[in-house]
């Protein structure tokens, strides 16, 4: 079996397709997909967002240096894709998809209701890498759907069906195939999932 080579691309696949809210000054919210997002370090917390400087949000992102990242699920997988695709410039995509504006804890920028895990983030840096900007932004605060703790109020995002974006297509996640270290443990009772 043989391997083609393609031209230097993007092919870091399956990413997060995440819903990214932001509030203008004036308190205008919007809310637009991403799915350059990623973990940047665990202590402090932190993530990046990389966003096209022509995006109608990059300028609130420059402004107030807040936003919000809202997991998504297979229920919001519709509103996902119209976020990426519509412009705030437009439309009211909150308004257009049904999605619940909530107030956040440290931020101006609201939750979105629907979403199973809403992480509030503080940007400390932007980097101007070519067709996007990443903008590196610290955890402040991080409020999950109480509908997704079990009795000893453990979190299972697994509960919420969870999405991720591969070149053009969104995929739910599929079955649990083993837990971190099950590789090297000891016993075969691995999968702790039910709910």
């Amino acid at each position: 079996m043989g391997r083609v080579n393609w031209r230097p691309g993007n092919m870091l696949y399956p990413v997060p397709a995440v819903l990214v809210s932001v509030a203008d000054r004036q308190g205008r919210p919007n809310v637009f997909t991403a799915a350059w997002v990623g973990t940047v370090c665990s202590d402090p917390p932190m993530i990046s967002v990389s966003v096209r400087p022509e995006r109608y949000s990059y300028a609130v992102l420059e402004e107030t240096g807040e936003f919000v990242v809202n997991l998504t699920t297979k229920k919001l997988a519709s509103a996902t894709d119209f976020c990426g695709v519509k412009s705030g410039r437009d439309v009211d995509k909150f308004a257009c998809m049904h999605l619940t504006a909530v107030a956040a804890n440290e931020v101006k920028a609201p939750l979105i209701g629907e979403s199973p895990v809403c992480l509030e983030c503080r940007v400390e840096r932007s980097l101007a890498l070519g067709s996007h900007t990443m903008f590196v932004a610290r955890v402040v605060s991080v409020s999950v759907d109480e509908a997704y703790l079990d009795s000893k109020n453990r979190f299972h995002l697994e509960w919420a069906d969870p999405i991720v974006y591969a070149h053009g297509t969104y995929f739910d996640l599929g079955k649990a195939i083993g837990t971190f270290g099950y590789s090297v443990a000891k016993t075969k009772n691995h999968m702790k999932t039910k709910k």
